[in-house]
């Protein structure tokens, strides 16, 4: 299946997280991003070093100034389940946008196009590295890293397509 594009639309998934009230919910994409502008963004896994020392700070640390400049939501997905990413999201006390979502089976990567085997290196399936920006399901930005590069998918070149 080709990578998500330019002009698709995000297709329906459903994801796990940990709510507002510690809760473990299912969530709808299409519930947290129609009608809105969101910033979808995902790493291969939490607890990595470029995906906690790199790519998810710069969100966190961008997310008044995406906010401010239209976003609705800042949703960071890994394959990973969501006990593991409730666990990471704990590490960013000064997180205040950043929603943490589980995609345990790798179901929505493989909606994206966006898996990645890292059987080689005993994790199995994951996500590419990737962020892309979408109003109202409609994709308009999508930036997919290359092997294990952080060099366009970071929060400034979101924020430059703004």
């Amino acid at each position: 299946m080709a990578p998500i594009a330019v002009g698709d639309a995000l297709p329906e998934g459903t994801l796990a997280w940990f709510d507002e009230k510690d809760e473990l919910q299912q969530v709808s994409i299409h519930s947290l991003a129609a009608g809105k502008k969101v910033v979808l963004f995902g790493v291969p896994g939490a607890f990595t070093p470029t995906c906690s020392m790199k790519h998810v700070p710069g969100f966190i640390e961008s997310g008044e100034e995406l906010k401010s400049k239209g976003v609705d939501e800042i949703l960071c997905i890994s394959v990973n389940d969501p006990f593991v990413m409730k666990a990471w999201a704990k590490t960013y006390p000064e997180n205040n946008h950043v929603k943490f979502l589980a995609d345990g089976s790798a179901n929505y990567t493989h909606a994206l196009g966006l898996e990645l085997d890292l059987s080689d290196k005993g994790l199995g399936t994951r996500s590419r590295r990737f962020a892309l920006l979408a109003d109202d399901l409609k994709v308009k930005v999508v930036n997919i890293e290359e092997g294990g590069a952080f060099t366009i998918s970071g929060a400034d070149e979101i924020l430059k397509a703004l």
